[in-house]
């Protein structure tokens, strides 16, 4: 298997005329919630699953007060400094990636930090996958239908496109970008799973990634 393949930029991207899935990584294929909570726990803080947000819901240890948007930037930077290559991965994730990147061209989209990109890919090789990864910033909309677009030059008009990512903005930026573009909401962790909003034009939402696999599979098939 040739690992993981960091890209530059969308534009890198060169499609097989398969079925394209676009996954996302935190709380899709890596576990974030639950190491971020361990991680701002070292620094006196307590991340609370009041709503779907990491800002607004971490707090000082022994107070309610939520602490300031630029410390949970900080300490987000950081914890993807010191553990990119430490996050457990998702029940069933590398399983599935591995079984649909047979009928499947897959491609990571994740919006991990530009200078903890490459240690990423490295790490995700070193767990067994092999697919492109394009490092992220902002709005996921753009990159899917540049996606998109490259998979279908390739693959013809009708390929089916699946989108799977944990953030509510993310898919609603990509819903309408492609023609019968497929949303998968899937977020691992139970509770915020429980609280995520939920996704007009929504495909398929879920936490386990065994009933991604079916469903995609039925599709490609």
């Amino acid at each position: 298997m040739s690992g993981v393949r960091l890209l530059g930029s969308v534009a890198d991207f060169r499609a097989d005329g398969r079925p394209l899935m676009v996954v996302d990584v935190d709380e899709v294929v890596l576990r974030f919630v639950a190491p971020l909570s361990a991680y701002v726990a070292r620094f006196g803080y307590r991340l609370e699953p009041r709503s779907f947000a990491i800002t607004g819901n971490v707090v000082r240890e022994g107070g309610g007060q939520a602490i300031a948007g630029e410390l949970v930037k900080e300490l987000i930077d950081c914890f993807f400094r010191d553990e990119v290559e430490n996050q457990p991965a998702v029940d069933g994730a590398l399983a599935a990636l591995a079984t649909l990147g047979a009928t499947c061209d897959i491609v990571l989209l994740t919006n991990v930090p530009a200078r903890q990109a490459e240690r990423r890919a490295a790490y995700l090789s070193r767990l067994g996958l092999g697919c492109p990864m394009i490092a992220n910033e902002g709005s996921k909309g753009g990159p899917i239908a540049a996606l998109a677009m490259a998979a279908r030059d390739v693959g013809g008009e009708a390929l089916e496109v699946v989108f799977v990512d944990d953030g509510p903005n993310h898919l609603a930026a990509a819903r309408g970008t492609v023609a019968r573009l497929r949303l998968v909401h899937f977020v691992a962790d139970p509770a915020w799973f429980a609280m995520a909003p939920q996704v007009g034009g929504t495909w398929l939402r879920t936490r386990d990634w065994a009933e991604v696999t079916r469903a995609v599979t039925a599709l490609a098939g």
